[in-house]
């Protein structure tokens, strides 16, 4: 039997195997055992078959109808796995919490931004004509210009600057992250900037006829953006100082360790910046009383607190015996588990 009837015989096999694809690709979770095996071994099989049509030059055809099978077999044995909320919930809530608290490099973020942020501060408040020399005429007018009225908007208004402000925030948080590849000091020099900038802007404007304004805008949104900087920054600095620091593995392995335990602690920052820019959009600009802006502050910040420091901070070794009250973990495993 010479090649070309070999595969003429194969063919029952190859559709059996798209049967299985397209089973797959509409309702991959009602798939039985059996078929599963099936598919894994029907797909090493027409491996096989490719690998034959190919040697023996067969009709071009032939060789590019397996090799499309092939490659729709492959995606689908080895793709990733699919997205669960429930286990997405459960590294957010549980496991970044305590990588971050524990972060040497969320450390050194945030006292670089809220360090500078504050000297800024208090140069922009104490000495407004530095703080114009410093971000230029242009910029000082531009930002009295944006608030010489009290914040307001229609929903339409609010929606499409919650997206803008989704963009921007965002953007600058991949400019952080992306900075810090650059042996981790990039990352601290974007949110230098950032901070000084930032705390020139906000001396400077309560120095201001407009400070009102200003402030009733700002006020709301602030703790969860000016957090999202800096967890940001500190995801960066982590890929960028694995190359340098290894730990004993090469650059390549160092950086993947790295990328695993970065790459949630940016998820998290995207999170909270699309939570800023939702508040931003909707509450900054709405005619709502200050005190009610101020709450919105005042609670996002306590949750961040709870959420770095109660969730994050490791469990006592030791519990009282006579305690029946479950651990946060405790609560998540159990959630997951239903």
């Amino acid at each position: 039997m010479n090649a070309a009837q070999y595969l003429q015989q194969r063919r029952g096999a190859w559709s059996e195997l798209e049967q299985l694809c397209a089973q797959m690709e509409k309702s991959p979770r009602r798939l039985r055992a059996s078929q599963i095996v099936r598919f894994s071994r029907l797909y090493r099989s027409v491996c096989a078959d490719l690998a034959l049509a190919d040697a023996h030059h067969l009709p071009p055809s032939t060789v590019g109808y397996l090799h499309q099978l092939v490659a729709r077999a492959h995606n689908l044995l080895y793709r990733s796995r699919f997205f669960r909320f429930r286990m997405w919930l459960r590294e957010m809530l549980l496991h970044v919490p305590k990588r971050l608290f524990r972060d040497p490099y969320l450390r050194v973020a945030a006292a670089v931004f809220y360090g500078l942020f504050l000297l800024s501060y208090l140069v922009g408040w104490t000495d407004p004509s530095a703080a114009q020399t410093i971000l230029g005429q242009q910029m000082i007018t531009t930002m009295e210009t944006m608030y010489d009225q009290p914040p307001r908007g229609s929903l339409f208004e609010a929606s499409t600057m919650a997206g803008f402000y989704i963009q921007h925030n965002t953007g600058i948080g991949f400019q952080c992250f992306a900075a810090g590849l650059v042996f981790g000091i990039g990352g601290l020099l974007i949110v230098g900037v950032n901070a000084v900038v930032l705390g020139l802007v906000f001396g400077y404007m309560n120095t201001t006829e407009v400070a009102g304004n200003f402030n009733e805008f700002v006020t709301a949104h602030a703790p969860l953006e000016l957090t999202a900087i800096v967890v940001s920054a500190a995801a960066g600095m982590r890929l960028g100082f694995a190359m340098l620091i290894t730990g004993g593995k090469t650059r390549a392995a160092s950086l993947r360790q790295a990328g695993s335990e970065a790459l949630p602690v940016m998820m998290l920052a995207v999170v909270l910046f699309f939570l800023a820019a939702l508040v931003e959009g909707y509450v900054s600009r709405a005619d709502i009383p200050y005190e009610a802006k101020a709450a919105v502050a005042i609670v996002s910040a306590l949750l961040l607190a709870f959420y770095l420091v109660v969730i994050g901070a490791p469990a006592p070794q030791a519990q009282n015996p006579l305690s029946h009250h479950p651990t946060w973990e405790q609560i998540l495993h159990r959630s997951d588990s239903h």
